[in-house]
């Protein structure tokens, strides 16, 4: 297995992580899939990733005939429906997909469609602010995909493949021997940093100094190990452990991705955070109080950006 082109779908924070290595690896084999406005902006306008600005070869959804080897999906959740539509035409016989969003779910649903042949388990740790295509003070080795199959004691020839690309375009990358494992424990530390954060209106570093908000982040947290572990994901205490160290190196005053959704007017990713715990939760009689409530407060925050309450 050898892949030779590339393409994404999603140019922002994500997508930027990805898109220049993989540009400057491959030249026109690496192209952007994007129609109408979101197509003309990026044509005209380009992405700016630390003072630099980048075109990137554009095709539309449409456009059939010239499947890639990888497409990496990096949008966000409430738009991954319209994205594994859009993708078809880049889908061939041998095509590998990375969805590499936020959750739990995206490589279920993108199996759903395409078979689990063609994808594999990834997501991102990293830390990246982007607004109206510009991308500041971002290190470009701050951070690193991880990808996989569900388990990988020993590299499959599909991911040898991916590795060898990452390996070409420089892209930081680490493959778990358990991704299903890696995969929740992020979902967990998401459920209990990134909600707590967007609800209050806080940065990372609040959890330096107010042990009132690390009372609900660890709640949080709780409430997703408990429907892991019913799952047979085996997270537990020493994981949340080992992310209070963590959190401790973040940026003071960076805030996380549903905070700049809020803070930007834009429509958060609540439902593939706090509502897939409920729903869970519901399925496994498991309660998630916690997860209810960021739920309903985050989404009362999107009704004020939205000016329910003005009138």
């Amino acid at each position: 297995m050898d892949i030779k082109k590339v393409s994404l779908i999603g140019l922002g924070a994500m997508g930027v992580f990805f898109a220049p290595r993989l540009q400057a690896a491959l030249g026109d084999n690496f192209r952007v899939i994007a129609e109408g406005e979101r197509k003309k902006r990026l044509e005209e306008k380009g992405v700016w990733v630390n003072g630099v600005n980048y075109h990137f070869p554009i095709v539309e959804p449409q456009e059939e005939g010239d499947p890639a080897d990888l497409v990496i999906m990096a949008v966000k959740y409430p738009g991954l429906d319209k994205a594994l539509a859009d993708i078809k035409n880049q889908v061939g016989e041998n095509t590998l997909i990375l969805c590499v969003m936020n959750g739990v779910d995206s490589e279920e649903r993108a199996a759903a469609v395409y078979g689990w042949n063609r994808v594999l388990y990834s997501y991102m740790r990293i830390n990246i602010v982007m607004r109206d295509g510009v991308a500041k003070e971002f290190d470009p080795n701050g951070g690193h995909v991880v990808f996989g199959e569900a388990k990988n004691q020993e590299l499959s020839p599909r991911v040898l493949a991916v590795k060898e690309v990452f390996d070409q375009a420089e892209i930081p990358y680490r493959i778990e021997p358990d991704m299903l494992r890696g995969l929740w424990f992020k979902f967990m530390c998401n459920v209990g940093e990134n909600l707590t954060c967007a609800l209050l209106g806080i940065p990372y570093g609040s959890f330096r100094v107010s042990e009132h908000a690390n009372a609900l982040r660890r709640a949080a947290m709780e409430e997703v190990m408990a429907v892991a572990n019913a799952k047979g994901i085996n997270l537990d205490k020493s994981d949340m452990e080992r992310q209070e160290e963590a959190i401790k190196r973040i940026t003071f005053h960076n805030k996380p991705s549903t905070l700049q959704d809020l803070e930007a007017g834009k429509k958060t990713e609540i439902e593939m955070f706090a509502g897939k715990m409920i729903s869970l939760g519901q399925e496994l009689g498991i309660p998630t109080p916690l997860n209810w409530m960021f739920y309903q407060g985050i989404r009362v925050l999107e009704e004020k950006n939205q000016g329910v309450f003005e009138g």
